[in-house]
């Protein structure tokens, strides 16, 4: 048989973006093992060398959706909390149901996320990544200086929120809990959360314990000689 010549185009009006598009769409319907570059160009409507020249292979293609699912995490997040309401407890639970909604909402794209930050060459997604997770961070540090959170290491907080997080999307994710479930879910746990990691009488004995030692090892100690006279 001779050689099927692809008279399809090269170009795109916005390759990349449509590239993005087909590839989220066939992670969600059939999981990253039976993606190929090909097909995906395929379904844009381009030939199968056009996309390369934007990706470079498929992991290139696959590395710029996940930096950019980092990016739609962080506007999500950001968008939620600069609509709640100026209650600490509220802000809370508004980072919470933003993150859950969108692991539940986009759960392939997430595991793409979270498996390709952790590679040594994927510096770029693991600087995109930063976004979202510096924000729960402020989060935690504003609730510590407010006196809502215990203190600490902000970190360490934060991945006691993560993980709860976390465990209820998988849940969700996973049926082993109906989605219509999930607000009644997320108002219990931000108040466990809260409950849980609020100072105790002792925390905040020993935090102003330290503020007093501090401000002493900051005074000037005061000079032992007699002022001079005459």
């Amino acid at each position: 048989m001779p050689e099927t010549i692809d008279n399809r185009p090269y170009h795109h009006g916005n390759l990349p973006t449509a590239m993005l598009a087909a590839a989220e769409r066939a992670l969600r319907e059939g999981g990253q093992a039976r993606l190929t570059l090909r097909d995906l160009a395929k379904e844009v409507g381009v030939s199968h060398t056009a996309p390369r020249r934007h990706f470079g292979n498929l992991q290139g293609l696959l590395d710029a959706l996940a930096e950019t699912g980092f990016a739609r995490l962080h506007a999500a997040l950001s968008t939620a909390l600069a609509a709640a309401d100026h209650e600490f407890a509220a802000r809370v639970r508004a980072a919470m149901a933003a993150y859950i909604g969108f692991a539940t909402d986009n759960a392939a794209l997430l595991e793409l996320m979270y498996s390709s930050k952790h590679r040594p060459d994927a510096t770029r997604i693991a600087a995109a990544a930063e976004a979202p997770f510096g924000l729960l961070n402020s989060v935690i540090v504003e609730g510590q200086q407010t006196g809502h959170l215990r203190a600490g290491p902000s970190e360490r907080v934060g991945i006691v929120l993560f993980a709860t997080m976390q465990g209820i999307a998988a849940l969700v994710n996973g049926s082993f809990v109906a989605p219509e479930l999930l607000d009644g879910l997320i108002d219990d746990a931000a108040e466990q959360f809260l409950q849980g990691n609020r100072p105790t009488r002792r925390t905040r004995r020993a935090e102003m314990l330290g503020a007093t030692r501090a401000g002493r090892r900051e005074s000037p100690r005061r000079s032992r000689r007699r002022p001079a006279g005459p």
